[in-house]
């Protein structure tokens, strides 16, 4: 569960402290329904993985697109998002005879060791762990006042236990935390430093969720493609390489005769390589709710 880029800003005053969505106007939402020359039917949903209270109600279009399905799959099932996040949290910690300082350019460690100092974080503290975990802690949504808790998943996972409705995942937890921990050194560390990186163009996140909110899903994978332009394979890695495995997963929904409701985030949709535009070139029938 990705997109975390979403929400750079001034995240380093917020990590040193733990170590406005607006509303819907628009008839479109990010929902779509695909339809396959023999009639079968998914609804892909795009997420956000962490809301605030205010985010709610989410666009009609999700309830229907839930109520019109059968099943849910989300990217990673309940089960393995808990088994993701342990086996991240383990893989982003070094071994107690190893440390940070053993895996990136000396200056990077000085820079960081500065940096953070002055933040009131100890160099024993963040030179525990791996460059790509210490960037996803500087991204928790908790920092930025979101929580994953209100994310669009953990709405569909509540109504899907009140309606008896099965939860699948498109990759296993194994697949989802090899994302980050199987990262090379110098690809971790470049990780860490797009996060020292002024974002001078783009959307602010208010923006980037009324694009979501709207259905724009190709601005928001566009937002985050260009959140990555100095370090492009990690986005491709992110994002396309993962959205190309999916896809004979979700055709195996449509070939079911069972409607499935796929809820992925909604980066993951738009874009060229885009789940959307992959499903298109393969002859589905696509259209927005």
């Amino acid at each position: 569960m990705i997109e975390r880029c979403m929400f750079r800003g001034s995240r380093l005053f917020a990590f040193a402290a733990v170590f406005g969505c607006v509303a819907a106007g628009a008839d479109a939402a990010s929902v779509w329904k695909v339809t396959s020359a023999a009639g079968g039917t998914v609804y892909l949903g795009g997420s956000v993985h962490a809301l605030r209270k205010q985010d709610y109600p989410l666009p009609p279009a999700y309830n229907r697109a839930f109520e019109a399905s059968t099943s849910l799959a989300l990217e990673v099932d309940e089960k393995g998002v808990i088994d993701s996040s342990n086996s991240i949290a383990k893989a982003g910690e070094y071994p107690r005879n190893d440390s940070l300082k053993n895996h990136v350019d000396p200056r990077t460690y000085a820079y960081l060791k500065k940096l953070l100092g002055l933040l009131g974080i100890p160099e024993q503290k963040f030179s525990r762990y791996r460059p790509w975990y210490l960037a996803l802690l500087l991204e928790a949504p908790s920092l930025h006042g979101r929580s994953e808790e209100l994310g669009v998943e953990k709405y569909l996972i509540g109504r899907a236990h009140k309606t008896h409705k099965p939860i699948a995942g498109l990759e296993t937890a194994r697949e989802h935390a090899e994302i980050f921990s199987g990262l090379t050194d110098k690809q971790s560390e470049a990780y860490l430093l797009l996060e020292f990186i002024p974002q001078s163009e783009g959307f602010t996140s208010e923006q980037t969720m009324r694009a979501w909110r709207k259905g724009d899903a190709d601005i928001v994978s566009k937002e985050f493609h260009d959140a990555y332009r100095d370090f492009p394979s990690l986005a491709v890695r992110l994002l396309d390489n993962r959205n190309r495995n999916w896809i004979p997963k979700i055709e195996k929904y449509l070939e079911s005769g069972s409607p499935c409701f796929v809820v992925v985030g909604v980066a993951h949709l738009g874009g060229p390589n885009g789940v959307l535009a992959l499903l298109k070139g393969r002859g589905y029938t696509v259209e927005q709710l």
